[in-house]
């Protein structure tokens, strides 16, 4: 006999949030937020400021998930090149998801458009990370100039996610060239 561990308020409230706005965006109701969590708005407002907060919460509960499905870990043995690829791969596999509506983070800041706002905060800082991973495979494997190549594989990134999350592309066979051509342009091993 399995017993199953009941989510808390704060859980559910967290978990509704990334679905919904994922799904339906960041305009998505308190009143639809509360009920898909099952959760008065009285409990939302005890557990969360706002639900500004509630978002930016739930977007840095995400961001562990995002970063172990992104990123190789670690302590492989894979060149910083292929360390590159192994993230774009990630995005091409995910992309091929009927659920798949491009990357969460980029959404929040375009849906928001106010950098001030917390859940654009949080998201500015996880794409500032994936930047700076990407910056420092580049110094690593010996780029020219690694800002400017972590600059174009972030592009090059969340190009391919919003597209692909629009269904205006479809990814396959797409990034692997794209990539060959800028690691190879940056000097990249």
């Amino acid at each position: 006999m399995t017993t199953e561990v009941k989510q808390s308020p704060r859980e559910r409230l967290l978990e509704a949030a990334a679905t919904l706005t994922y799904r339906d965006g960041v305009g998505i109701g308190v009143e639809a937020l509360c009920k898909a969590a099952g959760v008065s708005k009285r409990s939302m407002y005890q557990l969360f400021e706002s639900k500004d907060e509630l978002l930016a919460a739930s977007l840095k509960e995400r961001s562990a998930a995002f970063v172990a499905r992104a990123l190789p870990p670690t302590d492989d043995d894979r060149s910083p090149r292929e360390r590159i690829l192994y993230v774009f791969e990630r995005v091409e596999s995910q992309a091929g998801a009927p659920d798949f509506q491009g990357c969460r983070y980029l959404a929040v800041q375009i849906e928001l458009k106010d950098q001030a706002h917390p859940a654009s905060q949080v998201a500015h800082q996880i794409k500032a990370d994936l930047t700076g991973f990407f910056r420092s495979e580049a110094e690593r494997g010996g780029a020219s100039d690694p800002d400017l190549l972590a600059r174009q594989l972030i592009l090059v990134f969340d190009g391919a996610s919003a597209r692909a999350g629009i269904g205006a592309d479809n990814l396959t066979g797409l990034i692997a060239p794209t990539l060959t051509t800028l690691l190879d342009a940056a000097g990249m091993h």
